[in-house]
């Protein structure tokens, strides 16, 4: 399909470059996708739509403080890497601001002699792999060195960094958060378990494949990154009873609908794994995981409208996408909210 396809027109400002100050009264669009219907709400609203005996997914993958910024060794030229994700033991695949000056055997020091970075190899878009080179505790410097990775749009870092992570995050390893969970409130999950909606969890560590722009005409030329997904058996079970019931599944963001896509297309039903997913969706994929979906408001062009635009048509979607911004809702990753179902 022509990427084009999914352009539409926004106005810089409503771009949220700021969390919402409560959590779950930032806007809610509930989208009926069967009957071409909306209805404007406020997230705590969500309960509303949910049913005893639904079951919700959340990614509860945490996001590392991914940016950091150092100098080569010898030149002191000024390095910026993005940890993607850690390959096996002390390497880490990694993006390059600068990748043209970064060879293999090319060291970049962080924090005077805390952390050395040593390319061992260079891969296209930007890519590096590096062995890292400390002492003491890894994830202990990255919180001394690292700076949360916001994405480029999103002016100034974040006041507290626990604004930039849901309020469920557990596993650590995203270099981006699943956003459609910011939403969510302690407060606002008891509600929801004591309405009898299941509540269960499953990991994708958010790299490349969900946030590298497209920038191929052709959603057959774009090559997605594969990242890194674990589904526990409790969860593969809640999920696989509420299929045999006829209980909706509602994911809580696009990243846990191609965790869920990529095990039922793999398995024909959930299992308890683990795996890399390339998972592309776009309009004419046959969802067999999801019944519903939480998610924001998503950047033009990007893989993530197109996923939105297959779960409930591309056009409707679109249509959607103008009324919010003439009802100037806020966008993106601090932005407000969508409900589809139906």
């Amino acid at each position: 399909m022509d990427i084009n396809l999914f352009d539409f027109e926004l106005p810089e400002e409503l771009i949220a470059q700021t969390p919402a100050a409560i959590r779950d009264q930032s806007r809610l669009l509930a989208i009926n996708k069967t009957n071409h219907t909306f209805e404007h709400k406020h997230f705590f609203d969500i309960i509303d739509y949910l049913r005893p005996g639904d079951v919700l997914v959340r990614n509860n993958t945490k996001v590392i403080p991914a940016r950091l910024f150092g100098v080569k060794e010898k030149t002191h030229a000024h390095i910026e890497l993005l940890l993607l994700r850690q390959l096996k033991g002390d390497t880490w695949e990694c993006l390059v601001g600068n990748a043209k000056t970064i060879k293999v055997g090319t060291r970049v020091d962080f924090g005077e002699g805390k952390l050395i970075a040593e390319c061992i190899e260079s891969l296209d878009e930007g890519i590096r792999h590096f062995k890292m080179i400390y002492h003491g505790i890894f994830m202990e410097l990255l919180d001394e060195l690292g700076r949360m990775p916001l994405p480029p749009y999103i002016k100034t870092q974040v006041a507290d960094n626990a604004r930039y992570q849901t309020v469920y995050a557990k596993i650590e390893g995203s270099a981006a958060a699943p956003t459609a969970g910011f939403h969510f409130t302690p407060e606002l999950f008891a509600k929801i378990k004591a309405k009898g909606i299941i509540v269960c969890d499953v990991t994708l560590h958010i790299g490349l494949g969900t946030f590298r722009p497209v920038k191929v005409l052709d959603t057959n030329d774009h090559i997605m990154h594969s990242e890194y997904y674990v589904m526990e058996k409790e969860t593969a079970d809640i999920l696989n009873a509420a299929k045999k019931e006829g209980r909706r599944i509602i994911s809580v963001g696009t990243t846990s609908t191609r965790t869920l896509e990529a095990i039922m297309k793999k398995y024909g039903k959930f299992v308890a794994c683990s795996g890399e997913t390339d998972i592309f969706i776009y309009p004419g994929y046959k969802f067999e995981a999801i019944d519903a979906l939480i998610t924001n408001f998503h950047l033009p062009k990007s893989t993530l409208i197109m996923l939105v635009s297959a779960f409930a048509d591309r056009e409707f979607i679109l249509d959607i996408y103008k009324e919010a911004v003439q009802q100037r809702y806020r966008f993106f990753s601090f932005g407000d909210a969508m409900f589809i179902y139906g």
